[in-house]
């Protein structure tokens, strides 16, 4: 079992901003490496709490041609040599109760998707393995319902969490992001995160995949954050365009630096 009560102390330390931020999918072995490499030395210059983010299955996509990743074996080994090699901690998604303990073995903090949020037996099996959960709030669920989910998780024994805002849906290939969610989940007693970029998603906007306004994902984070966000979750890729998963949303790599000396500058001021 990975110690992470070293990172769980990082998570909850006000004085530093977190960034949890990566690919959205795993493409390869070398873009995940370039990624994690780039933004964790930007982040150790900025003083910033960096987790590098990657999913190995992306179990929701729209169509069933889109690319889903390389599974779980072999994108567990591609996140076991970005956590040895780079020294970050690891966050990906789980989809299944029976991938839980495998995706355990390797990640820090495991992800429960905002699909998925309301499964119980997901939320518990998470909990079992003793790590890092985070629940991302759904689509469909008012800030206020993820009290519900959070008691869930607290029946099963867990004590580390964190909840992510990530929009909701109002049908006709939309997502807004109500900012009063961010105080209103601070109550139920952990770190808040605020998914930018997937909170731009224009899901199944364009036909057979989603569409996305990533020029508004900088907009929102910084509100996050002016709100009260203890950490932005953003996806990132060196060529967006030519991404196999939610392209339109994703940042620029190149534009990281700028945008995330921003938003420290604004998480210095409010807090």
């Amino acid at each position: 079992m990975l110690d992470d009560s070293a990172i769980w102390k990082d998570l909850t330390r006000s004085r530093r901003l977190v960034l949890i931020a990566g690919p959205c999918v795993i493409e390869n072995e070398a873009l995940c490496l370039r990624v994690a490499s780039a933004l964790k030395k930007l982040c150790d210059q900025l003083g910033i709490f960096y987790v590098f983010k990657a999913s190995y299955d992306k179990a929701n996509r729209t169509s069933a041609k889109s690319f889903r990743g390389p599974g779980l074996e072999a994108g567990l080994a591609v996140l076991t040599k970005v956590r040895t090699r780079i020294g970050v901690p690891i966050l990906t998604d789980i989809h299944t109760e029976g991938q839980a303990a495998a995706a355990a073995a390797v990640a820090d903090i495991l992800q429960i998707p905002a699909f998925l949020c309301r499964q119980t037996d997901l939320i518990a099996a998470a909990i079992r393995t003793g790590r890092i959960v985070n629940l991302k709030k759904g689509q469909f669920l008012s800030p206020l319902e993820m009290g519900q989910v959070v008691d869930k998780a607290r029946r099963s024994g867990g004590k580390k969490l964190l909840l992510t805002e990530r929009g909701t849906t109002f049908g006709y290939n939309n997502l807004v992001a109500d900012m009063r969610g961010i105080p209103i989940m601070s109550r139920f007693g952990f770190p808040v995160i605020f998914d930018a970029t997937h909170s731009v998603q224009l899901p199944g906007g364009s036909g057979d995949k989603s569409g996305g306004q990533r020029e508004f994902a900088p907009v929102l984070a910084r509100s996050a954050l002016a709100a009260g966000a203890d950490g932005i979750f953003l996806e990132t890729h060196p060529q967006p365009a030519r991404a196999l998963s939610d392209g339109p949303n994703m940042i620029p790599l190149a534009e990281m630096p700028g945008l995330v000396k921003g938003l420290l500058r604004v998480w210095a001021a409010v807090r």
